[in-house]
């Protein structure tokens, strides 16, 4: 049974476009009051057109997520608002053009893990002393199929993030389960969004069609937020079904 979440205050990183687009659109059509962080005011103001223009609520809060200062800042605001938040969704993140042990860099390793597991770090340790307080809230953690297996596709750094990502989850269950604080760490396959186009080798138009789309994920992050308090869904494998991995494998072995 879906539980109703109108009121509900969500903050939703990377909200600027893609996956955390969607989400904050889907959220905010279910009822939820969205608060939309990320590094560009101008796309998280288009984000918050269409929550408005849908009759919803949103609250631009531009932070950098791998700054603590910055994501402090923006749960006072938050708190300033709102006087509470029940939902968060990590999903800001990013991989580079140089990803390969042959090309990546210090900066470059650096710059992933800070974006894909720093930044969902700061953000949980921000809001938990306030989800315990209201003995409960949801945090879900937008990882990759890079967070359970190891693609060469993805390199190494953006690899060692969303599996860390997706253990910092099962942790935040483990330790919060007795203040009603529930973790759900979201493993996609391929999704057709932006950061595609850091690939070194670029992804053909009728590839992308054929990937899981931003309001796929959209969708997935409405089911979790929907589930009831005493729900805890600790981790969804998602992929196309006409996977690239999977497609590559059978070519070579036919």
């Amino acid at each position: 049974m879906q539980r109703s979440i109108t009121g509900e205050v969500a903050w939703i990183t990377g909200a600027g476009s893609g996956i955390g687009q969607s989400a904050a659109a889907k959220l905010a059509a279910a009822g939820a009051k969205v608060v939309l962080t990320g590094r560009r005011p101008g796309p998280l103001e288009e984000t918050a057109a269409l929550v408005r223009a849908a009759g919803g609520e949103a609250l631009v809060a531009p932070a950098d997520c791998t700054d603590p200062v910055a994501v402090e800042a923006v749960v006072k605001e938050i708190m300033g608002a709102f006087g509470r938040c029940d939902i968060v969704v990590n999903n800001a993140g990013m991989n580079i053009v140089g990803r390969s042990w042959l090309d990546v860099t210090d900066e470059g390793f650096d710059s992933v893990i800070a974006a894909d597991l720093n930044g969902p770090f700061y953000v949980t340790r921000a809001v938990l002393p306030i989800m315990r307080a209201q003995k409960g809230g949801l945090l879900i953690q937008v990882s990759s199929w890079a967070g359970v297996y190891v693609p060469l596709l993805t390199g190494p750094a953006y690899t060692a993030a969303k599996h860390g990502l997706v253990a910092m989850s099962e942790s935040i269950n483990q330790a919060e389960c007795v203040n009603g604080i529930r973790s759900c760490c979201i493993c996609p396959g391929e999704v057709a969004t932006p950061i595609l186009d850091n690939r070194p080798v670029p992804v053909p138009d009728e590839e992308k069609a054929r990937m899981l789309q931003s309001d796929d994920l959209g969708e997935t992050i409405l089911y979790v937020a929907r589930m009831p308090a005493t729900v805890c869904v600790n981790e969804i494998l998602i992929s196309p079904t006409w996977n690239r991995l999977y497609v590559a494998n059978l070519q070579r072995a036919l």
